[in-house]
């Protein structure tokens, strides 16, 4: 398995698939450097776009991803390609 962040393409395509969930309501496994569970939360920090915190969750290793099996061919459309 390729490490996104070794390849540029991948690493794209990796975020903005996160970035899509992010936007859909997906929590952020991103936690803050100072987060204690014993502590009282803290107030929430300004808002940042989904695309930067996907790209750090990736850069960090929190996403997980696997290539897709290509998709069966048809025997009718095997003849025109």
């Amino acid at each position: 398995m390729l490490n996104p962040t070794d390849a540029r393409f991948l690493f794209v395509e990796v975020a903005a698939q996160r970035a899509k969930q992010l936007r859909r309501g997906a929590l952020s496994r991103l936690r803050p450097a100072d987060a204690d569970p014993g502590r009282a939360p803290e107030p929430p920090a300004p808002a940042r776009k989904p695309e930067r915190v996907a790209m750090d969750e990736v850069r960090q290793g929190y996403i997980q991803y696997d290539f897709a099996d290509a998709p069966p061919s048809h025997p009718k459309l095997e003849g025109l390609l």
